[in-house]
C-alpha cells in the first residue's frame, strides 16, 4: 500500500469537508434558506446538505486513520468503497453541469480523491519483488 497517496487523499477530503461546511453554508443554504420554498423544501434539502458534511468529515476520519495509523484489511476494503462511491460521485456533477451549462466543479475534489486511494491501496513495487 502506498501510505503517502493515502494521507494526500485524506487532507484533500478534509479541506474539502471544511470548505463544504464553511463555504456551502454562506453560498448555497442561507440563501436557499432564505428563498421561498416551502418549508418542507427548505428542511429536506439543508438535511441533505448536511448528511454529505457529515459524510465528508466521517470519511476524512476514515482515510486519515488508514494513512497515518496501522490499518487492517476491513480498512483497506472500506477505503475502496470510499474510492469507488467518490468516482461515481462525481458524474452527476459533470452531467449537470453539461446538461445546464453550469459549472458544477464539485467533481474536481471527489473524483481525484477516489484515484489517489486507489492508487493508495496498490501494493508498492518493493513488496511485489520480494514475492
Amino acid at each position: 500500500m502506498k501510505k503517502i497517496y493515502i494521507k494526500i487523499a485524506g487532507i484533500i477530503n478534509l479541506l474539502g469537508a471544511i470548505l463544504h461546511t464553511i463555504g456551502g453554508q454562506m453560498e448555497l443554504v442561507n440563501p436557499l434558506l432564505d428563498s421561498n420554498i416551502s418549508i418542507q423544501q427548505k428542511s429536506e434539502l439543508a438535511a441533505a446538505w448536511h448528511i454529505v458534511t457529515i459524510l465528508l468529515f466521517l470519511t476524512s476520519y476514515i482515510i486519515l486513520k488508514v494513512g497515518f495509523l496501522k490499518d487492517s484489511n476491513q480498512e483497506k476494503e472500506q477505503l475502496k468503497s470510499i474510492a469507488v462511491l467518490y468516482i461515481l460521485s462525481g458524474i452527476p456533477f459533470i452531467i449537470t453541469s453539461y446538461i445546464y451549462n453550469a459549472n458544477a466543479f464539485q467533481w474536481i475534489l471527489l473524483m481525484p480523491i477516489g484515484f489517489l486511494l486507489l492508487i493508495g491501496l496498490q501494493k508498492s513495487s518493493i513488496k511485489k519483488q520480494n514475492l
